[in-house]
């Protein structure tokens, strides 16, 4: 049987293209306009790779890359840039520009191939907010761009979307993603199933329980090679007074620490730190020197550490500095979703059908956690900041905060 191919665009650092391969399709050309993440896919796989904005690549030279034609290609799968629809900007000032913003002309040149290389199916991922009922312009524009590209090439797509938290298929990490999906002959797709349930206590599950920090961490060892972890900055000292599996909202008035912070003034990332017993919470892309997640013993988290909560195959390793593979990392898809999606198109699309179990899965730990560590004192120079601070005025008025509890109730 041939090995299904697929074109990737905005690759990155290949988390959508690690699924796929897992899947058992074939990259036939990645292209990536940011060098490092080039280097970071050359130095891990030897799929053929376009290194330019996707804007100035025409058709013909990516299906010249790829040694295919049109209509040949069996998944067109990509992730356009998506900070026109981010979430974190809606909620930080109420409005985002969307489709006004020029980067978001990234969403027509996905479209742009699609219509020039008519795929079998296409996968397209985005920052849930592109959905956003009442912000939803860019998923009517590429629902009518879809429309016209159906007219022009007489396709059939047919578009079916879903917003996935990536720990509901067994990904130690919270992240929540946009997926947009269609096969040229219009059969329609079906989402899978959640497999994996968030800790709930009193209630039987027949899925798998969240795979935790823990489960992902536990085996994975930090060496010099590793670098500098420590937390850097005005606030690091204050990270070993938070107990684990918190955030600077320990220390508010409603806390259980010192009435440093107004409550929910900050993001929620600022000051935060993995629990063992949970999955952890989304790796950021570009994070300053408080933003976390950080690891539960006070440092920074390991490049090895972050694409193990990415789920990227543990034989893939990320090019550049730290700030270089932070950005990636963030930025990327994690791969065990990838490759679940990618089954599926296999089989319901491609009339291929993928057995056996997922290559990349997380598996439970063998041994329960350590208990955490107790919390040390505030120093000193911190407790200036005592006294009565304003709580956050609402939401959608500025930052965005989520709490533990959302975390443990958040999905039947």
């Amino acid at each position: 049987m041939r090995t299904p191919k697929t074109i990737s665009l905005y690759t990155g650092a290949g988390g959508l293209d690690y699924g796929f391969e897992a899947a058992g399709f074939e990259t036939a050309v990645a292209i990536e306009l940011d060098p490092t993440c080039v280097k970071t896919l050359m130095h891990n796989r030897s799929w053929p790779v376009i290194c330019a904005p996707i804007e100035s690549v025409p058709t013909s030279a990516i299906l010249e890359k790829a040694n295919a034609s049109a209509e040949m290609i069996d998944v067109l799968v990509g992730g356009p840039p998506c900070q026109p629809f981010s979430k974190s900007g809606f909620w930080a000032s109420g409005e985002t520009k969307r489709l006004d913003d020029p980067r978001a002309s990234t969403l027509e040149s996905f479209l742009r191939v699609l219509e020039e290389t008519r795929p079998r199916a296409f996968l397209m991922e985005n920052v849930e907010g592109l959905g956003f009922a009442g912000k939803d312009d860019g998923l009517r524009y590429i629902e009518q761009r879809l429309q016209q590209i159906n007219v022009r090439q007489e396709t059939n797509y047919r578009l079916r979307t879903a917003v996935l938290n990536a720990a509901d298929y067994g990904v130690p990490q919270i992240r929540r993603r946009f997926f947009l999906i269609a096969a040229r002959d219009g059969t329609p797709f079906g989402f899978p199933a959640r497999t994996h349930h968030p800790p709930q206590r009193g209630t039987c599950d027949a899925r798998a329980p969240y795979r935790t920090a823990w489960d992902a961490l536990y085996n994975v060892s930090v060496s010099p090679s590793d670098g500098d972890l420590r937390v850097r900055g005005k606030w690091a000292e204050l990270l070993p007074t938070i107990p684990e599996g918190q955030n600077y909202l320990w220390h508010t008035p409603r806390g259980g620490g010192e009435p440093l912070f107004g409550w929910r003034r900050r993001y929620w990332s600022f000051l935060l730190k993995l629990a063992k017993d949970l999955p952890s919470w989304t790796i950021q892309a570009q994070p300053g020197p408080a933003t976390g997640p950080f690891h539960w013993s006070n440092r920074r988290l390991s490049a090895r550490e972050m694409a193990r909560l990415q789920t990227f195959p543990a034989d893939v390793e990320i090019v550049g500095g730290y700030g270089d593979v932070q950005r990636q990392l963030g930025n990327a898809v994690p791969s065990l979703v990838a490759e679940v999606l990618a089954r599926e198109i296999s089989g319901q699309l491609l009339a291929r059908p993928v057995n056996g179990p997922l290559r990349l899965a997380i598996d439970a730990a063998p041994l329960p956690p350590p208990k955490p560590e107790m919390p040390k004192p505030v120093p000193q120079r911190y407790l200036s900041l005592r006294g009565s601070h304003e709580a956050h005025p609402g939401t959608g008025k500025g930052f965005r905060a989520i709490s533990r509890s959302t975390l443990l109730d958040s999905v039947p």
